[in-house]
């Protein structure tokens, strides 16, 4: 079993259904907002803006997580998450028609209608983040919060690389859209069970005012006055606005212009996540005493491993499933080694006793401006006819720059002082699978009322 049993671990019994939510969920949006509807995307003929378009919106919409706090008051947590994760679901209604037309001749509407659904899900999702990371944090006691979410991504992961190797297999035995039909139909039936999980949580207590005025007042602050802080965030920007397109425009340039199938690609994502876990195994024992420049710099060298491994793809060398299956591995493992990194570094250079708002700056405004980058390449990357439909000059020159990057950061990252050894960790929930969830971490800004107990909490 990978679900926590009473036998098995009693303390993370009682709170099962948070993890089960996890696992249902991973099996809703890695499909909604993952490979598998870039994929949809080019079966229905969009070029390279749409497919950009719709892979950002998750990221654009980090905004909404802060205003959709003010409903807090009035609605819980409870019933705030559960409105943006209830209405996300009915979104894919659309894809699902779709995939029932078959069209073989799309029309251009049936592009327009799939970047108008994954932008109201991706609103609706951004309600429901809004709430959900702190609700559960309240509800897991502390002792045990670093197993929990541990093994809340380590479901998420199962999930995600379960479903890729199924979806893989169904386009090798099933006609292309019935696949893409039975994709978004799990997608349905895992937000309907990750809605069904959360109905069974506890809620907890309404807050009673929120530091809204405090979010104002103090980010132009943090983002422009010069410290330790705003130097690492200017840092941490252009690394997001160069590795954000690789995901969708490597999937739709491989299948547009590539040649390769739906299935390779899926297996090919799915490398990504091997890759990113063994790259946190492999972290986990060696951030502690290392500190987390040295692992900043592995992911820099990796990156430009991957820029330099795809120019020479491009260029017409090496095409082959290894070189790809080299890659994917390589862009989990740099993802991995500079998340974790990153988590690490934060809590070192942050105050911890006031970390909310410089961690959720740092999240919102990196996953904000790496959003914006599929969009701008995508204008330039569509190609010149159908017969080509990405301009694989433009294509080199963004990897180009992805090696321009990580080398000037590799020098760069020097500037950064660090006192190696353990830091107090921060909450992780969401960030190593789906670092867009770290705005939702502006949530923890509300004033909660002081707890009074007569144990102390660990």
């Amino acid at each position: 079993m990978i679900f926590p049993t009473k036998k098995r671990d009693p303390e993370l019994y009682p709170h099962r259904h948070g993890l089960h939510f996890s696992f249902y969920n991973a099996l809703n949006w890695q499909v909604a907002i993952g490979t598998p509807t870039v994929l949809f995307m080019q079966q229905l003929g969009a070029d390279a803006f749409q497919v950009g378009l719709v892979f950002s919106w998750t990221f654009l919409l980090t905004p909404v997580q802060v205003l959709a706090t003010a409903f807090l008051p009035h609605l819980g947590f409870k019933r705030l998450t559960l409105a943006g994760w209830s209405a996300r679901a009915w979104c894919l209604v659309v894809p699902i028609g779709l995939a029932v037309l078959a069209p073989r001749q799309p029309l251009p509407w049936m592009i327009n209608a799939m970047v108008t659904a994954m932008f109201v899900y991706s609103l609706a999702r951004a309600v429901g983040t809004a709430a959900l990371t702190t609700w559960l944090y309240q509800l897991v006691p502390a002792a045990i919060r670093g197993r929990y979410w541990a093994t809340d991504q380590m479901l998420s992961g199962i999930a995600i690389m379960g479903s890729l190797i199924i979806y893989a297999g169904l386009f090798l035995v099933l006609p292309v859209y019935l696949a893409f039909l039975v994709q978004y139909l799990v997608a349905v039936f895992g937000a309907w069970m990750a809605n069904h999980e959360l109905n069974r949580l506890a809620d907890v207590e309404r807050p009673r005012m929120l530091s809204l005025e405090k979010i104002v007042t103090e980010t132009p602050r943090l983002i422009t006055e010069p410290s330790l802080f705003r130097t690492y965030l200017w840092l941490s920007i252009p690394l997001y606005v160069t590795i954000t397109p690789i995901a969708p425009f490597a999937a739709y340039y491989l299948k547009a212009t590539g040649g390769l199938n739906a299935a390779s690609i899926l297996l090919l994502t799915m490398l990504t996540y091997v890759g990113l876990i063994a790259a946190n195994l492999f972290m986990r024992t060696h951030m502690d005493h290392h500190g987390a420049k040295p692992f900043f710099r592995l992911s820099y060298g990796l990156l430009a491993l991957i820029a330099t491994g795809w120019l020479y793809y491009l260029q017409g060398g090496g095409q082959s499933p290894v070189v790809l299956a080299v890659l994917y591995t390589l862009q989990g493992a740099a993802s991995g080694c500079w998340t974790s990194a990153n988590l690490n570094y934060l809590a070192k250079i942050v105050p911890e006793q006031d970390r909310a708002l410089p961690v959720s700056i740092h999240g919102a405004v990196i996953t904000f401006l790496g959003g914006c980058s599929p969009v701008l390449w995508g204008l330039f990357m569509k190609g010149p006819s159908e017969a080509q439909p990405v301009n694989v000059p433009v294509f080199q020159a963004f990897f180009a720059s992805l090696l321009l990057t990580t080398a000037a950061l590799f020098w760069l990252v020097r500037r950064l002082p660090e006192k190696t050894g353990p830091a107090y960790p921060l909450l992780q929930g969401g960030w190593l699978l789906r670092p867009f969830r770290g705005a939702g971490n502006l949530i923890n800004l509300i004033e909660r009322p002081v707890e009074h107990s007569d144990q102390p909490e660990p």
